[in-house]
């Protein structure tokens, strides 16, 4: 059984969910985010793409149905269309239900008083 509780403090998480991999809005939200990657590994932040139907993956990797089933009911995520953006202490930070423009996703998470520290940190 997946544990998400391990990311924490480690990782800022990304959950795209979606009806399956045509769905219309998830397939904007990739296009979105497909020349990010820099800039998702620049704020630790792990993209979790969950399907209704279909092969759900975390950064890539494949994720068991019923791991997907747990994560949608621990953050309240419906089988329509979401994406929903957990901060590294676990909690819920944003959540949408249409595509989102990446800017929108890396100013909310440059604006957590966690990031600001980061960034200081790697000035420094």
């Amino acid at each position: 059984m997946l544990d998400l509780k391990s990311y924490q403090w480690k990782n800022r998480l990304l959950l795209v969910a979606a009806p399956s991999e045509n769905t219309p809005e998830y397939q904007q939200q990739m296009q979105l985010f497909s020349d990010q990657t820099a800039e998702f590994a620049d704020r630790d932040l792990l993209l979790i793409e969950l399907f209704s139907q279909g092969t759900s993956r975390i950064n890539g990797k494949n994720v068991d149905s019923a791991d997907v089933t747990q994560i949608k009911q621990q953050f309240n995520i419906s089988n329509e269309f979401s994406v929903v953006l957990i901060g590294k202490d676990g909690t819920v930070k944003r959540r949408e239900t249409t595509p989102i423009e990446p800017t929108a996703i890396f100013q909310k998470i440059d604006a957590m008083p966690m990031r600001q520290r980061e960034m200081r940190s790697k000035i420094n």
